[in-house]
């Protein structure tokens, strides 16, 4: 067999479990088969040694977990119960029974391991996708594990980059749909950031390491979907504890039934016994219990190749049950950075060669408001020769500048005189904006406003329309101002907003919509968001926000698009819809299959494969989870 090897050195040994079951279960069909056509040409014991192997080879690692487990917990479990319902049905005789149950018990439980090691396998998947190694830029390869912030490594054309770093050289465009679920590639250019495990398609690149290897955001998603994979639901942690007790009623009833109808109802021993061993069977909550780990696990790797994230199964399953999404404005609705959304220029003004000084001037500045205005001015200044100016910083107010013994100031309207600026403003519009206003003024004369404001992302106003839809009350909180946070609250198509809000503010409001019993998440990138998202019942943390965001929240958005959290809950909705559907049809089942025992309608071979055909039906039917929403 081939040797598997993975990122972590997943075991082999794992890998030849999982598919040693499933060639065991084979084997064990093909010799029930094999003794079947043979029965009336080979000698009896023959036949039943055919059947004996049988037994032995199917029931093997079942038999073994169930004891194992049964030493380990002190509990009963559903695997004992199968190999003494098949042990018993071949004490009285019936062999052929009692192979077939072990035969279909032995696939069902090689189906629910192939659905664990599938997930295993999209986790596997996901960690093959980060290098081994990297190429520092005098040319020596080095391990991943060996990095460190401030190394300078090369990334050509078509390699995967190993780790998160900054563009210091080149251009190029990522495939980042590993991290982001998002299959558009993004342009990246100097001083852009980058990420492990994403693609460079387009120009080699010189990457500066500011991350260490352990903490990159790829470790993190890795380290988020395996501690997901462990996390219970509250369903599946009810019928976890449920089974133990539903195995020890099981067991008394069969124990009752062995000998209560031989007296009752003048049964012989034979069909006593066979009835409770039938009993046993159809009893048995296999299908119950296999209702619900399959969907949560699918679901958990179906979002993670969407680029969302549950830390565990509990919060996969309570989004489908919100009231109330409450979301940050800056950063999650908004771009989390300013940019100039108007502007009026005096008509006799070159408009090249203001873009040109503008550029020269806040190139010097690293303020948010200068970098908004740098990217203005760069549209219109291409071609131009680049001024080199002397800025002079009035910190808060803009930056001053003498061009060809002309001063200029670029800034507030403190910096270019409060009476002047609003007379200049009146002049253009006569409405004032929810917006940050930067005056330029040449001379003794303003000669140009531009307004800036924190736009809202192209997806929020769809994501709200969808949230609506699906029925749930939508809340902007922020710190901004109240006439900022109406006009973002309008754009986005929130009717309900607080403004001026503190942590503790926000804090104090989902306090307030748990006690009125509303449950609510809470979607956040900043620090300030990190007590909002502890507070809520379910934290969103958008994947570009601060590392104590991403920590403290229950589900991470990969990429900063709210759409993702629609996304999320209708895969919540949908793996809840199966599992209420594969809960109600096992139990509908047993029901059916008990009280046809009852009625003696039914032989042992019918109630195998009623009971573990089930199983596997439920089975099928959560592994519809993997496929997209």
């Amino acid at each position: 067999m081939t040797e598997i090897k993975t990122n972590d050195d997943a075991s082999f040994l794992s890998y030849l479990k999982i598919h040693g079951e499933i060639i065991a279960a084979a084997v064990s069909g093909i010799l029930i088969l094999s003794a079947w056509i043979l029965s009336s040409h080979i000698a009896h014991a023959f036949w039943v040694g055919l059947l004996i192997v049988s037994f032995l080879i199917g029931g093997f690692a079942k038999a073994k977990e169930g004891i194992t487990e049964t030493y380990q917990t002190k509990q009963l479990n559903v695997e004992l119960l199968m190999i003494i319902a098949a042990i018993g049905a071949a004490s009285i005789g019936y062999w052929a029974e009692g192979a077939i149950l072990i035969f279909i018990f032995s696939l069902s439980g090689a189906l629910e391991s192939y659905t664990e090691n599938k997930n295993k396998n999209e986790l596997q998947s996901l960690m093959k996708l980060q290098p081994e190694t990297a190429t520092l830029v005098n040319g020596e390869v080095t391990a991943i594990d060996q990095l460190k912030p401030g190394d300078q490594i090369m990334v050509k054309t078509g390699e995967r980059i190993p780790a998160d770093g900054l563009i210091t050289k080149g251009n190029t465009t990522v495939d980042e749909s590993a991290l982001s679920g998002e299959s558009i590639p993004i342009s990246k250019a100097s001083g852009d950031e980058v990420f492990a495990g994403t693609v460079n398609l387009s120009g080699s690149l010189q990457i500066e390491i500011n991350t260490l290897p352990t903490e990159t955001m790829f470790q993190k998603i890795i380290e988020l979907v395996q501690n997901a994979h462990e996390e219970r639901s509250p369903s599946q942690q009810f019928i976890e504890k449920f089974e133990g007790t539903y195995v020890k009623i099981v067991l008394l009833t069969v124990a009752v039934m062995m000998f209560l109808p031989h007296y009752l109802f003048s049964w012989s021993w034979t069909d006593t016994i066979y009835r409770a061993m039938i009993l046993l069977v159809v009893a048995s909550p296999c299908a119950l219990i296999a209702s619900i780990m399959p969907a949560t696990l699918s679901a958990i790797s179906n979002g993670a190749r969407q680029g969302i994230l549950f830390k565990g199964g509990v919060y996969a399953e309570a989004l489908a049950k919100l009231d109330a999404v409450v979301l940050d404005k800056t950063g999650t609705l908004t771009q989390g950075e300013p940019a100039v959304v108007d502007y009026f220029i005096d008509p006799g003004q070159d408009m090249k060669s203001l873009a040109n000084i503008i550029y020269a001037m806040e190139s010097e500045s690293i303020h948010p408001l200068a970098h908004a205005m740098k990217d203005w001015a760069e549209a219109y200044q291409k071609e131009q020769t680049k001024l080199s100016v002397s800025v002079q910083h009035h910190n808060g107010k803009g930056l001053a500048a003498e061009i060809d013994r002309v001063p200029w100031l670029v800034g507030n309207r403190e910096l270019v005189g409060l009476q002047e600026a609003d007379q200049f403003l009146q002049a253009f519009t006569a409405q004032k904006q929810a917006t940050t206003d930067i005056f330029v003024r040449k001379g003794t004369e303003i000669i140009a406003v531009f307004m800036l404001k924190d736009t809202l992302r192209q997806d929020a106003v769809a994501a709200i329309q969808e949230l609506h839809n699906l029925g749930l009350r939508t809340v902007m909180l922020t710190g901004d101002n109240q006439a900022t946070a109406e006009s973002i609250a309008r754009e986005a198509g929130i009717t309900e907003f607080h403004a001026n809000c503190l942590p503790e503010d926000k804090v104090r409001y989902l306090e307030q919509l748990r006690g009125q019993n509303q449950q609510t998440a809470m979607v956040g990138d900043g620090i300030n968001d990190a007590p909002a998202l502890a507070t809520a019942n379910i934290g969103v943390a958008m994947g570009a926000g601060s590392d104590i965001a991403l920590e403290t929240a229950n589900v991470v958005l990969m990429k900063n698009n709210l759409a993702k959290m629609v996304n999320a809950i209708r895969i919540s909705k949908k793996m809840n819809a199966i599992v209420k559907q594969n809960i109600v049809f096992s139990l509908a089942v047993i029901c059916i299959l008990i009280a046809s025992n009852f009625l003696q309608v039914i032989n042992m071979p019918l109630g195998v494969i009623g009971h573990e055909g089930s199983t596997i039906l439920v089975i099928l039917n959560g592994l519809r989870m993997l496929k997209g929403d």
